[in-house]
């Protein structure tokens, strides 16, 4: 037995309905649980092949009554192939420099993520997260995570110092792949198309890896903010018949 099918009366919970963020009129329910111990990264693991997503040492997915918009999706990283508008995009960053760094929040990484936030999410949530509550949503993991920076070059009269930062990966490594938790960028580099490049580069890492997938979470069929997956194709969607690829 799993530790999904063993876990699952007694350790998981369901959240009050709350609004939902993309679907207007409509209320969210959400099932969770902890992630600790010395067990943490397995159960992640599984979790994951269950379409649970993770946010600090939190597991959780859609559990909304009459409702399965929320389709949990992973591009099939082995047989990706970018189209030209996908190598257009590769090429325009090929400046760009990658590290991947421990799970450790800087000053730096704040200032990005609250100038993404205003340019971008003025209206959500998050806005109001100060230092310390980013810290918390990095650092606060029990399984492998890193840090994923991107870097323009170092200025000519500056090369001992690091390039300006323009985008962040939080990612988690599990067995089967790479799983973006949360990305920005400078919302300034628009002609760079930011958010797709971290996809697409997360994609180049884990066919270099050979590792099979890179997951990016919940697709909302239909939803502005969402429609930007489908575009990373083969592209998996969880079914109630298990993984099942999205038709073009």
């Amino acid at each position: 037995m799993s530790h999904f099918d063993r876990n699952l009366r007694s350790q998981f919970f369901l959240t009050g309905p709350r609004p939902c963020p993309y679907l207007p009129g409509r209320r969210e329910r959400k099932l969770f649980t902890n992630l600790s111990g010395v067990n943490a990264a397995n159960l992640h693991d599984e979790l994951a092949e269950h379409g649970f997503r993770r946010s600090q040492n939190i597991a959780y997915r859609p559990a909304c009554t009459g409702c399965n918009a929320c389709v949990s999706t992973r591009v099939v990283a082995h047989r990706f192939e970018p189209n030209r508008t996908q190598r257009r995009i590769l090429k325009r960053n090929q400046d760009l420099q990658r590290t991947a760094c421990d799970a450790w929040a800087t000053e730096e990484q704040y200032a990005l993520f609250s100038k993404y936030l205003e340019t971008r999410h003025a209206d959500g949530g998050m806005t109001d997260m100060d230092m310390f509550d980013y810290a918390a949503m990095v650092e606060d993991t029990p399984v492998r995570t890193r840090v994923v920076e991107y870097r323009l070059p170092a200025e000519a009269d500056k090369e001992d110092e690091p390039g300006r930062l323009v985008a962040v990966c939080v990612t988690d490594l599990l067995l089967d792949g790479l799983s973006l938790v949360y990305s920005f960028y400078d919302p300034t580099e628009d002609k760079r198309s930011l958010g797709q490049f971290v996809i697409l580069d997360h994609i180049r890492v884990a066919q270099e890896a050979d590792t099979a997938y890179v997951y990016l979470g919940y697709w909302v069929a239909g939803s502005p903010k969402m429609d930007y997956k489908i575009r990373f194709r083969p592209i998996e969607a969880l079914t109630d018949r298990g993984w099942r690829e999205v038709e073009s």
